[in-house]
């Protein structure tokens, strides 16, 4: 059945514009100036309308899984799909849920624990076919992991799996360069004073042979795939030229101008995180991500620990920091498709799919009315 949606304010690549859209399963139908007459057709009283967000980079999911400090959800399609609808009321029609593979250093090392009860939901939920969007895995590789090849050698032909990252959480390296910084978020979640000084010996001596080891064994395994490769954290030029050696296509999260420069000059694509943006700064000492996007150095956001986060930080985006509308949505939508190789998304444009958000804005606050998904509701 056609979903005729008019006196909408379309957000396309380079303008908004008064409008209406068509679409359906097949996908968007037409894209129209002007108010509709046809019956059916829905009045959304001048509400934005984009195209449904593409997220690259979530942790969302591990919550569910472990919802309180060593309480482990039984029922791992129960709890993702918990994540999948928090995901849809977000507004994303499109998610790389990042699953963490090796244990990093933090109190987060529960998710060795959950790693295979999270892959094995996500297979069964894409299979039966019983989420709301589109997902995908984003395999976060902590390469200071001893046991990371043996985690991820039984993923390593999954087809769910098409992002890879290459992470190094080394105390002292990267966005843990600052150890305070690295002290007061581990306490923060758990980690005794006494607990963290010890990891922090065990870390040191044995991260740099681990991620020697493991950085070209997880870009041998995946690479052959055409799996796009991120670097994550990147502080300074000699990461960002590691990365590039490595073939990776995006530089995830970098921590200073100096990376993020590095990485537009030669030609890789630079995401960072959305709640950067809304909270006015980062958590860990690493840099404003307005910034970045001031200097013309970001191309996408990625909601990273707070969903509802990619809307808030276009918004503020555009009214706080001098970016247009299209070009701070284009961040969560079209530019983060195209940087994924998904050709058929994040434009509203006749042909494509359609997934579809429509919001109006309340001072700096999103309210979502409606999400699309394929051309069915999915909020």
């Amino acid at each position: 059945m056609q979903t005729v949606l008019t006196n909408a304010r379309l957000i396309l690549e380079n303008d908004v514009v008064s409008g209406t859209i068509a679409f359906d399963e097949t996908g968007i139908t037409s894209v129209d100036q002007g108010k509709s007459s046809l019956p059916g057709a829905i009045d959304v009283n001048g509400d934005y309308v984009a195209p449904g967000l593409v997220e690259m980079h979530t942790d969302n999911m591990e919550k569910h899984f472990m919802p309180r400090p060593k309480v482990f959800w039984p029922n791992g399609l129960a709890a993702a799909l918990v994540h999948d609808a928090q995901m849809a009321a977000a507004g994303v029609t499109t998610v790389y849920d990042a699953i963490c593979a090796g244990t990093p250093f933090s109190a987060k090392d529960y998710r060795k624990d959950i790693f295979a009860d999270v892959m094995k939901a996500l297979a069964e939920g894409r299979r039966e076919n019983v989420f709301r969007i589109d997902h995908r895995i984003h395999m976060r590789c902590e390469l200071t992991s001893p046991d990371l090849l043996k985690d991820i050698e039984p993923y390593q032909e999954d087809e769910l799996v098409q992002l890879v990252s290459l992470m190094d959480h080394t105390p002292g390296q990267r966005q843990w360069r600052n150890i305070d910084h690295l002290k007061t978020y581990a306490m923060g979640n758990g980690k005794t004073e006494a607990e963290f000084e010890a990891d922090v010996v065990v870390r040191q001596s044995e991260g740099a042979a681990n991620v020697s080891r493991n950085w070209s064994a997880v870009v041998e395994m995946f690479g052959s795939r055409g799996i796009p490769i991120a670097t994550h954290d990147d502080t300074t030029l000699e990461h960002v030229e590691a990365g590039i050696a490595s073939g990776a296509v995006i530089s995830e999260f970098p921590t200073t101008i100096e990376a993020a420069e590095a990485a537009k000059q030669r030609g890789l694509a630079t995401v960072a995180g959305a709640p950067n943006v809304v909270r006015g700064g980062s958590h860990s000492g690493g840099v404003s991500v307005a910034e970045l996007a001031e200097k013309g150095l970001l191309d996408g956001l990625s909601s990273d620990y707070v969903p509802a986060s990619l809307l808030q930080a276009v918004l503020k985006l555009h009214a706080s920091h001098g970016i247009s509308l299209p070009h701070a949505m284009g961040m969560v939508t079209w530019k983060v498709a195209d940087i994924l190789g998904l050709r058929d998304r994040g434009h509203l444009k006749p042909g494509l799919r359609a997934d579809l958000v429509r919001f109006k804005v309340l001072g700096a606050t999103p309210v979502l009315a409606a999400v699309w998904s394929k051309g069915e509701r999915a909020f």
